[in-house]
């Protein structure tokens, strides 16, 4: 063997070797920087069109998928409910009205509802407020599970609880239905809150001077399996206090938009 000829090719595999790593470093590095210099520029458009927004959360950096199941609500579930005539024709929708309505005060709806939902939902604090139509006479709340809101406005899905008021401004009734046997899975990176306003903001929806009042992290159904769901973490952006939008944590897509 020709030594001198063999450590000539080791030189030249190594010196091969280190090129392509420098350049691989280098890419990376300058792909680091581009990305600090986008969510800059993202900021900086935003200013420009004086859109305001509250301070974004940092957090997570990851999430899951999540699935659950339609829960089928039993006589031993409701064995425990008073003041209430239930309904459960549909076991995976349970219907109650008031014997008694109950009447709730000018203010601090949300500390009555969070009451009823103690003593007289089954699993109520599984569920939140998220609005109050008084024109349609309905109390809005949604399940959530790990402190993250199903974000739902599809009445033949699962985990929302709808609450009925007479002209007294009293709950006479309420319908319920919720997602139980909840699983987590296949982890994946989720895009930063920016992101997600600059998405909103390069498809013509947040217009100049419009106030984004809140951003929070959520999960919004993307598709029902017979008896089972599956969630994916949204990102729930509130804009002027009126308009609702939500966008895929994960691939970044406008998922729907309520008013």
């Amino acid at each position: 063997m020709d030594w001198s000829k063999t450590k000539t090719i080791f030189i030249i595999t190594f010196l091969i070797l280190d090129i392509f790593l420098a350049f691989q470093f280098t890419e990376k590095r300058n792909a680091s920087q581009l990305d600090l210099i986008t969510e800059a520029s993202i900021e900086e458009q935003l200013e420009a069109e004086k859109i305001t927004y509250p301070e974004l959360p940092k957090e997570p950096k990851e999430g899951n998928y999540i699935s659950g199941k339609m829960k089928f609500f039993t006589s031993e579930d409701i064995g425990d409910l008073k003041n209430q005539e239930i309904n459960l024709d549909n076991s995976a929708l349970l219907q109650s009205v008031f014997k008694e309505p109950i009447k709730l005060p000018t203010n601090g709806i949300d500390a009555k509802v969070q009451q009823l939902l103690k003593n007289e939902i089954i699993d109520g604090e599984e569920y939140v407020l998220w609005s109050v139509n008084e024109e349609s006479g309905t109390i809005l709340l949604f399940q959530q599970y790990a402190g993250k809101m199903f974000y739902n406005n599809t009445s033949n899905l699962s985990g929302i609880l709808v609450m009925n008021l007479n002209k007294e401004h009293e709950i006479i009734s309420y319908r319920q239905t919720m997602l139980d046997q909840i699983e987590e899975y296949d982890v994946k990176e989720i895009i930063p809150a920016i992101k997600a306003l600059d998405n909103l903001y390069k498809n013509d929806h947040l217009k100049s001077g419009s106030d984004v009042t809140s951003v929070e992290l959520g999960y919004y159904p993307l598709e029902q399996l017979s008896e089972s769901q599956v969630l994916a973490p949204t990102w729930h952006i509130a804009v002027d206090d009126k308009v609702h939008y939500f966008v895929n944590a994960f691939e970044g897509q406008i998922l729907e938009i309520m008013e």
